[in-house]
């Protein structure tokens, strides 16, 4: 194995014996090959991948399609049936909730278990432990038994181990889904530092989280691997294949058209040199709707149109970070729509996590919009435009039917425009709010 991978997997599988009946298993033991009494299922099957040292790669997919077999079988906790797994470098894992843990240890005792099962001396663990405690921060509990802790206090614990044992491999199974929101900031704070000196490998359901951590990723369906490679366009993939499984053949890859952009038209904003020349303002750039980005939906109705409007209703490719701004969704009906429309829209940055969005359907729920086949409808959202930082930013729109909880998606259009911000005001976090007044009060 090449000195800069991290993790080698090739071929890999792990297949368990499914028996109908517990005398089964018995019986397979005394005809060894001669007969054979169980079933077998394949939880992974020919899988191949190599993961570089340094790099962040997350594993996405449905319940029961092979991840946290996938992580066991990279930790050592179970061996493959066939295949082989390399990895260079020391790994901590933090996969099931509690794994690792005895629950009627207390949590100082734990601490001591599990370091040393992943690797650390009694004497490092001595002084690390100070460190450890303090970033779990469960107080007095750390000397109480783990069996009457929380699940959040048992990831707490569980990650100060692991963030404290000099591992060269992360290896995290949705673990952090069960912390609190300031518990999983300080993790995340963790992460985003871990990644400038070592390799992560990341499962997680949250397609923002994967976009967001992880450059590359991996997608698992039914043990096999359906898709690698850029964690941005295999999130929209399994995204819209998750609609496919919820909605049946109904839903498709969309490819439109240009032919129906009928709205394009010439774009003029007099401000748009001042504003690129000053320093001092967040300058907004809006390109126009691009009806071949990519899609998916079950093709009830179709976006023909995204745009942005300034105050006086007037269609801009520039505006200011503060500035009131109107979002028209407009769609066309491809059939009958008599079940509720609901328009919907997303903010993305360039990593394709999600910064903002809003839907209609709160606003209608009461009184349903239907609409006949070829009947055109707009879906309109006013808002004060954020102060964007310096780069690229898209804006996603969809057009569906039913309601929050249950819906069919007739058009996703992942990318329908493009916004560019070229300066900006000092900006805190991933956007900017407009703030009223600023202002130092003396007493």
């Amino acid at each position: 194995m090449s000195s800069d991978i991290a993790i080698n997997v090739e071929n890999l599988g792990k297949c368990y014996q499914i028996y109908d009946r517990p005398q089964h298993r018995l019986l397979q033991m005394f005809v060894r090959n001669r007969k054979q009494y169980f079933r077998e299922f394949w939880a992974l099957k020919d899988i191949s991948f190599d993961i570089r040292k340094g790099e962040t790669v997350g594993i996405i997919g449905r319940n029961g399609s092979g991840k946290s077999t996938l992580l066991q079988l990279i930790c050592g906790t179970l061996s493959p049936t066939s295949g082989s797994i390399k990895t260079n470098g020391r790994i901590a894992a933090l996969l099931e909730l509690g794994s690792g843990f005895n629950p009627e240890f207390t949590g100082r005792e734990n601490v001591f278990l599990n370091a040393t099962i992943l690797g650390l001396s009694i004497v490092e663990t001595n002084a690390r432990y100070d460190a450890i405690v303090r970033f779990a921060d469960i107080g007095d509990f750390i000397d109480q038994p783990v069996k009457t802790y929380s699940s959040g206090m048992v990831v707490r614990l569980a990650f100060a181990v692991i963030a404290h044992v000099d591992a060269d491999i992360l290896v995290i199974d949705e673990a952090l889904a069960v912390g609190d929101a300031f518990f999983t900031q300080k993790c995340m704070r963790y992460l985003r530092e871990f990644q400038q000196r070592g390799t992560i490998l990341f499962v997680s359901h949250d397609t923002g989280a994967i976009i967001n951590l992880c450059a590359r990723a991996i997608w698992l369906d039914k043990g096999k691997i359906r898709m690698q490679g850029n964690s941005k366009e295999l999130c929209e993939s399994y995204l819209a294949s998750s609609q496919i499984e919820k909605h049946g053949s109904r839903i498709q890859k969309w490819v439109t058209d240009e032919a129906l952009n009928e709205k394009t038209r010439e774009q003029f904003d007099p401000r748009l040199n001042l504003i690129n020349e000053s320093v001092f303002r967040n300058a907004i750039q809006i390109f126009s709707f691009n009806p071949s980005a990519a899609a998916y939906g079950a093709g009830g109705a179709t976006i023909i149109s995204v745009r942005l409007l300034n105050e006086a209703g007037t269609m801009v490719n520039a505006v200011l970070g503060g500035e009131r701004v109107t979002l028209v969704v407009e769609a066309e009906a491809n059939e009958d729509l008599d079940k509720g429309l609901i328009f919907g829209f997303f903010f993305k940055d360039r990593l394709g996590q999600y910064l903002f969005g809003d839907n209609t359907y709160l606003t209608y729920h009461e009184k349903p919009v239907n609409v006949r086949k070829g009947e055109r409808v707009e879906g309109h959202f006013t808002f004060l435009m954020p102060i964007l930082p310096i780069g690229d930013y898209s804006i996603c729109a969809a057009i569906a039917e039913g309601t929050q909880e249950d819906h069919l998606q007739h058009h996703w259009v992942h990318d329908a425009l493009i916004v560019k911000s070229h300066s900006s005001s000092v900006s805190t976090g991933l956007i900017g709010i407009p703030v009223e007044d600023i202002k130092i009060v003396r007493q």
